[in-house]
């Protein structure tokens, strides 16, 4: 593991502001993946008041692995749980519930959804029709749903110390683009599924999962969040983003109303980001020409901006450039300090990851609001 040298900010003032919160350690009981009890540690370390507890040891969710071999793109599995979270906590308070993976759906269960919950093409009928046919048929029927994700959230009963759900988020992942083959072996075609399309699909999977788990053996009556994600392009630099949610209260079944959910994850340099985030996009590409003036091994950089209704919450940039020597690493760092200081608004968080052809070398950090950012120098 690298050794990370910290500079320009001093060590105890990062200790300070950066700390966890620090809570008397708890012990609670709670049924294990056998229906057995069980003593369990509550952390003592709160991250911050945004940060779930997560009881330990770490209960994995029956269905662990699914996710991965459902959806193809990393940046996609990233965004799906910890934006799921996210949405979690406007649901779930964070300051007194604690995160636990999903226990309620199978490995076996969930594959068995998603295959049902998709359309059908009939291959042996669709074998004798010439390829323009069959393309037009598989068009007609594409495979929206890609993934289920469950979280569970516990709440701690104070008159016997033991932990119970208290609520249950769902994460449906959709597709924006339906990638298919006609035959074993052929080209691949792609088609854009509209957005509205796939919301009224998203929906109607959403009923069929709550329907499933108030049928589930065991399952308390408690409020279920459901949240759908659409997914970005296959091999897209950024994920997709969450499109609307909904809440069904204890007591009830069913579905009403649903919630628009407005957040985006943007590319910079992009098409996207040049048309409608003229401002930002505008900076960025100002640091960029700014880094170009003085370092001829610069070759440019990749900026994604997460964006809550078209504020941007948080701008990460990578720069890749090639270095020759400890001395020319730091003085670019500081050269970067120097620009991020000058020329980005302070009501975001900024991460800038200074890259070369051997990995990481620096990193850049400032939180909204903070005056000065948090630089780490890699070893």
């Amino acid at each position: 593991m690298k050794r990370i040298s910290i500079i320009l900010i001093i060590a105890l003032l990062l200790l300070a502001s950066c700390s966890p919160k620090n809570n008397d350690e708890e012990e609670v009981v709670q049924e294990n993946e056998n229906k057995e009890q069980q003593t369990s540690i509550v952390p003592s370390y709160q991250l911050t008041d945004e940060t779930y507890r997560i009881i330990l040891p770490f209960q994995t969710s029956e269905a662990r692995g699914v996710i991965t071999n459902q959806m193809g793109n990393r940046v996609d599995i990233d965004e799906l749980e910890e934006g799921l979270m996210r949405q979690s906590k406007e649901i779930f308070d964070p300051g007194e519930l604690f995160y636990q993976e999903g226990q309620y759906f199978s490995k076996e269960l969930l594959f068995s959804m998603i295959d049902e919950l998709n359309p059908k093409v009939n291959k042996e009928k669709v074998e004798e029709l010439e390829t323009e046919e069959k393309i037009e048929v598989y068009k007609k029927k594409p495979r929206y749903l890609t993934h289920i994700l469950e979280q569970n959230y516990l709440k701690r009963n104070e008159d016997d110390n033991t932990v119970e759900l208290a609520g249950v988020s769902i994460g449906i992942a959709l597709k924006s683009v339906y990638r298919f083959q006609t035959e074993t072996g052929g080209p691949y075609y792609n088609e854009k599924i509209p957005m509205k399309e796939m919301i009224e699909k998203g929906q109607e999977v959403a009923q069929t999962v709550v329907d499933q788990l108030k049928s589930t053996e065991n399952f308390p009556d408690v409020p279920i969040m459901i949240a759908l994600f659409r997914e970005a392009e296959m091999n897209s630099p950024v994920p997709g983003n969450f499109v609307s949610k909904t809440v069904v209260p204890a007591g009830k079944n069913k579905i009403d109303d649903w919630d628009k959910i407005n957040e985006k994850n943007v590319l910079f340099p992009s098409d996207e980001a040049k048309k409608n985030y003229t401002d930002d996009n505008e900076i960025i590409n100002s640091f960029g020409n700014e880094i170009a003036l003085f370092f001829p091994n610069y070759v440019g950089y990749i900026g994604k901006g997460f964006y809550i209704n078209d504020d941007l919450q948080k701008l990460t940039i990578e720069v890749p450039i090639e270095f020759y020597g400890k001395g020319e690493i730091i003085g670019f760092t500081q050269y970067v300090y120097g620009l991020i200081q000058d020329m980005f608004p302070k009501n975001y968080d900024l991460e800038v990851q200074i890259t070369s052809s051997a990995g990481a070398e620096s990193l850049i950090y400032r939180e909204a609001g903070k005056e000065k950012p948090v630089v780490h120098i890699y070893d």
